[in-house]
């Protein structure tokens, strides 16, 4: 099954590819995937400025040139923590020059209490990025955790995905992939 599964998905890609489409990932959602808000047009990102894994405030202009799988959460979100081990492993498994998964805790969530949540779900290839008073979250309209956005190496959204999902899975490495190959 899993077989017949993979190579349905990466016919979808060598259609998604041959058709020219980068941004035509719809074909590819599969599971979790199929809550992908896939935009028909890119949507503006935002420059609001958040705190850097060292302390430094840094925008979001800092990954333009890859693409992102940009993900919020917060150290009290229950479905964040089933989710991140699954982003972390997308990171492992696809991060490169052209992609780049970024993590942003928003709202209150001290140092400490980041770094024991990725201790305990043991995830160490994700950057403890904050956003302490939500300005980034708001400037996006995240309205609740988690919430990932796919952006563009242009840095604007191209989709979003509402609650948790599993991002290990083949849907999601071939819905990057397909954005990866064009």
């Amino acid at each position: 099954m899993r077989k017949l599964l993979s190579a349905l998905l990466y016919t979808a890609i060598a259609a998604v590819a041959n058709a020219g489409h980068a941004d035509d990932i719809s074909a590819l959602r599969e599971g979790d995937m199929r809550k992908l808000i896939v935009h028909s047009a890119p949507v503006a990102g935002s420059d609001v400025p958040f705190t850097a894994e060292d302390g430094s405030e840094m925008t979001l202009a800092a990954y333009e040139g890859k693409y992102v799988v940009l993900n919020f959460w917060a150290t009290w979100c229950a479905p964040c923590r089933k989710e991140m081990p699954m982003l972390s492993a997308m990171q492992a498994h696809l991060r490169g020059d052209t992609f780049e998964v970024v993590t942003i805790a928003t709202g209150r969530n001290p140092r400490p209490a980041m770094e024991r949540f990725f201790a305990e779900i043991e995830v160490d290839n994700l950057p403890l990025h904050t956003d302490a008073r939500q300005s980034l979250a708001r400037s996006l309209g995240i309205l609740g955790l988690p919430v990932t956005l796919i952006l563009n190496p242009e840095g604007q959204e191209i989709a979003r995905l509402q609650g948790d999902a599993d991002w290990s899975s083949d849907s999601a490495y071939a819905i990057i992939e397909a954005l990866l190959d064009n």
